[in-house]
């Protein structure tokens, strides 16, 4: 079935949805698969917008030869080079070698890396401002670099007003899939995007210079209302700030004790009216933890002390938040060690690497199990982190 972009003449999805991966980027779980997004242009030229993961080439070919009905693809628009998007190029180019390959600089160039026999379709390199007329409509090239690699472009169709944004504004899960926008994009955003929040920025800036009624992009939904709505939650998760105000409480426990200091904190935090997540690092998706960190402008970390440092659940989360940037938060910390307590200690190597962070002076130690001494210290640290919010 033809699947026009809504509101527009001419323009195409051609995306399939990928329902039996696990692993996006064999690291993120994605209970709900993805999808890789393609579009298709139909005018007096003709332009497909990206292709898709080798996983879904076969199916991905069928539905844009339904779309084309026996006509030639004049062009293929290449985004970015990353194989879920790219992957299909190769058999793509077996099929149209009269296809004409359009591409910032270095993604021409990157078409080497991704194939093993490249392909000897003309080529076009492209650059900021430059256009292509199709017939009715014509696509402007915006340059994107480091979102999320050096090659990134995105396209802006002026006729129809619509962004084919690449990876910007993409989610997890399959499209159809029924969940709420915010948190698979945020996750999404966050842990693959995250760490260039700058680059992010200057597109941002661009794109507050064009007319968007439409957001193509190349995993998710295609966004076509509200659109201040998206480019809003961009510009804060690229600008490292607090998404609302909240409680991020992530503990790795060993035998228990150090989780039921954390439960202790959720219920203080809880009765005081703050929002709170609570998080055990030993079982949840690290992916997960990560983009509750960057939601919210405060969190708590309580760990077990291990081997002389932090029980590596917790190491592992630092570890995150430091390649993704993390920043412009309170923390607080929590410690238990049953001779030689080491985890707060271990845990600050992390945190003082990272920008503009504010950690709190009242860390509690528990020495194995929680005591009465500990909880009342546990309830002024609950305080304290209420407080850090109430005077910032």
């Amino acid at each position: 079935m033809l699947e026009t972009i809504p509101n527009t003449e001419g323009i195409y999805y051609v995306g399939v949805n990928d329902t039996d991966i696990d692993l996006f980027e064999n690291q993120y779980p994605v209970p709900n698969g993805v999808s890789y997004n393609a579009y298709v242009i139909l005018d007096e030229k003709i332009a497909v917008m990206d292709t898709v993961d080798p996983r879904a080439t076969s199916a991905w070919l069928a539905r844009l030869e339904e779309v084309l009905d026996g006509r030639t693809p004049d062009y293929l628009i290449i985004s970015h080079m990353e194989p879920d998007h790219a992957g299909s190029i190769l058999a793509l180019t077996q099929k149209y070698p009269s296809m004409t390959l359009v591409g910032s600089a270095k993604a021409l160039t990157m078409l080497t890396n991704f194939c093993v026999t490249p392909p000897e379709n003309p080529t076009l390199g492209v650059k900021e401002g430059d256009t292509l007329p199709l017939g009715s409509h014509t696509l402007h090239f915006v340059m994107a670099p480091m979102v999320h690699w050096p090659e990134v472009m995105v396209t802006y169709e002026s006729t129809e007003r619509v962004l084919f944004s690449a990876d910007a504004f993409g989610k997890f899960g399959a499209v159809g899939t029924d969940e709420p926008w915010l948190d698979e994009a945020r996750r999404y955003f966050i842990n693959i995007v995250g760490k260039y929040g700058m680059p992010v920025q200057t597109l941002l800036k661009k794109a507050a210079k064009l007319d968007i009624r439409t957001i193509c992009p190349l995993h998710g939904p295609i966004l076509t209302e509200n659109i201040a709505f998206y480019l809003e939650k961009y510009q804060t998760w690229s600008s490292y700030q607090p998404e609302t105000s909240g409680v991020l409480i992530a503990h790795a426990s060993i035998h228990g004790h150090t989780a039921q200091a954390a439960q202790l904190l959720a219920d203080d935090l809880t009765a005081m009216g703050e929002t709170v997540v609570l998080l055990d690092l030993t079982r949840c998706d690290v992916a997960e933890a990560v983009q509750q960190a960057f939601r919210f402008d405060r969190m708590i970390l309580a760990a077990a002390s291990y081997d002389g440092g932090v029980f590596l659940p917790m190491e592992e989360f630092l570890l995150h938040l430091q390649a993704k940037n993390f920043q412009n938060r309170t923390v607080a910390l929590v410690e238990n060690g049953s001779w030689a307590p080491s985890a707060a200690k271990r845990m600050r190597t992390y945190l003082d690497t990272m920008k503009q962070l504010t950690v709190l002076d009242e860390m509690v130690s528990i020495c194995s199990v929680v005591k009465p001494a500990d909880e009342a210290a546990l309830h002024a640290l609950a305080e304290a982190v209420h407080k850090a919010a109430v005077t910032a």
